[in-house]
């Protein structure tokens, strides 16, 4: 079953005069033209009479953009310049969001952004409209949710966190169900997938945007890759990277122990019979480093919750979450590229493996203002691949536990002894 339950269709309409952009153009060195437009539009725009009218109506589709979103435009987390417009392979116009825009857009859970554009001798206009994405929640993810409930009351609450302002309760209900589905598929496809041939695992897995990894790798200074519990993560990673032998070897993944001890074995067994090695969260710092210099990658679960000393309390969906400070570290001491990676499943049953360009570290003469402020950066990026595919995240972890309770705690037994 398929369901868009709590979104609603929306449309923006803006018209921009074409004497404004002209002004625009002949006032603007062409090095701040970038704050209104990307090189890109520019570029497409051409150098022609006619482009004062093309670069009017991509603005009026960037304004008509941003009026989809009234509640955030008021509140400035969207304005025109998080929007762009490209040309597809057919020449028509489309929406391409930037991060702050695709987050927005991913919490109302809406799907792409289709643009109309026209112009005669006095102005541009532009009408963007946006339908609500659709959640397929199978059978089995409505049956585990009502009659098997694990951990319901977290899933719950930890959507509702993320989605509370933004969504009807029926339609935060449905990506609980159909995460429910997603576990259950994850379940069967952990035990079948061992059986199958070399050549049907490789066939299962579809990698995008490789240009970005080979892109870092070639830097010389190993790749830290940044993911999360997306998908099913073993089978995209096994099958996905095994496509390169070259690489065989090169690859580590930086695990927390499983429980219980045997599906811990099992899985660090089944990673290293692939070829990747596997380093423990704690008490690794220097093996990593080692790695690195290598020229190795190194591969970070970064979605789960981290008690101090290990982690920093870094806002993640608008909530602050205890979240491992050591990418950052690495990061701003190496120079090491730090690569987003995703996968998701599609309907066919077929896993995408999907990297993502670079996240840049931030820069700062305190070292620990430093370290925040990047790991805050890692933290968006994660938040926008859960927007992606939130019914293939695992929202059955406790990713925003509390930390006031065990210092409470301690507190406590302070004062008592």
């Amino acid at each position: 079953m398929t369901s868009g339950a709590g979104a609603v269709q929306r449309c923006g309409i803006d018209t921009v005069e074409i004497a404004r952009i002209e002004r625009l153009l002949r006032e603007t060195p062409p090095a701040d033209l970038l704050r209104f437009f990307t090189a890109q539009e520019l570029a497409d725009a051409g150098d022609g009479p006619g482009r004062a009218a093309s670069l009017a109506a991509r603005f009026a589709a960037k304004e008509a953009c941003v009026k989809l979103f009234p509640r955030e435009a008021a509140l400035a987390q969207v304005e025109p310049h998080d929007f762009s417009v490209a040309r597809d392979n057919y020449g028509a116009p489309q929406v391409v969001l930037g991060p702050r825009a695709e987050l927005v857009a991913g919490r109302h859970r809406l799907g792409p952004i289709a643009l109309s554009l026209t112009h005669d001798r006095a102005g541009a206009s532009a009408v963007a409209v946006a339908a609500p994405a659709t959640t397929r929640v199978p059978l089995a993810g409505r049956v585990l949710y009502r009659l098997f409930p694990f951990r319901r009351r977290v899933i719950m609450a930890n959507l509702r966190r993320v989605y509370g302002d933004t969504l009807a309760d029926d339609a935060i209900v449905d990506l609980a169900q159909a995460h429910y589905g997603h576990l259950w598929r994850l379940a069967g496809e952990f035990l079948r997938f061992r059986w199958l041939s070399r050549a049907r695992q490789l066939a299962l897995v579809r990698i995008e945007n490789l240009d970005a990894f080979v892109a870092a790798y070639e830097q010389g200074r190993g790749v830290l890759l940044l993911t999360g519990h997306f998908g099913n993560w073993e089978v995209a990673t096994v099958a996905g990277i095994g496509s390169f032998p070259q690489m065989r070897g090169r690859f580590h993944f930086v695990r927390r122990a499983l429980k219980p001890d045997w599906l811990d074995r099992l899985v660090t067994r089944r990673f290293q019979h692939a070829g990747f090695g596997v380093l423990p969260k704690r008490g690794s710092l220097d093996a990593m480093l080692d790695r690195l210099a290598n020229g190795d990658a190194i591969v970070f679960a970064f979605d789960q919750h981290a008690s101090p000393p290990d982690g920093i309390a870094v806002d993640f969906f608008g909530t602050s979450a205890w979240t491992f400070k050591s990418l950052a570290i690495i990061a701003l001491a190496t120079g090491a590229p730090v690569v987003p990676a995703t996968s998701w499943r599609e309907d066919d049953g077929r896993h995408v493996l999907r990297f993502e360009a670079p996240i840049p570290a931030v820069e700062d003469a305190n070292t620990n203002e430093a370290i925040r402020l990047t790991t805050r950066a890692y933290n968006a990026a994660l938040e926008r691949l859960v927007l992606r595919r939130p019914e293939q995240w695992y929202w059955v972890h406790r990713r925003w536990k509390s930390m006031q309770a065990p210092a409470r705690r301690r507190k406590l037994h302070a004062a008592s002894a």
